[in-house]
């Protein structure tokens, strides 16, 4: 059973994570996706705190490349306990 997907590949990917702000958690995300994607545009990370000051969160625009490379992404992301949850 092949794997379909509805991108096309290579392609522009936001990859969202939110975690806790008591951490440098930009630094932490970028870190663990640069271990799929080695380069990463400073101007593509994006960092938001949640509205009562809590949260944060990151998004990082890569040039993605397989249904693979995401995967493993966001099981990277999601394994780390500082990651609340990824998107």
């Amino acid at each position: 059973m092949s794997e379909e997907s509805l991108l096309e590949f290579p392609c522009q990917f936001p990859i969202k994570a939110m975690g806790k702000v008591d951490i440098e958690l930009d630094l932490l995300v970028i870190e663990i996706i640069r271990r799929h994607v080695p380069d990463i545009d400073p101007q593509s990370v994006k960092t938001r705190p949640s509205k009562g000051g809590n949260y944060m969160g990151v998004t990082v625009t890569i040039e993605a490349t397989s249904k693979k490379q995401l995967d493993a992404i966001y099981q990277d992301l999601t394994d780390h306990p500082h990651v609340l949850f990824a998107l």
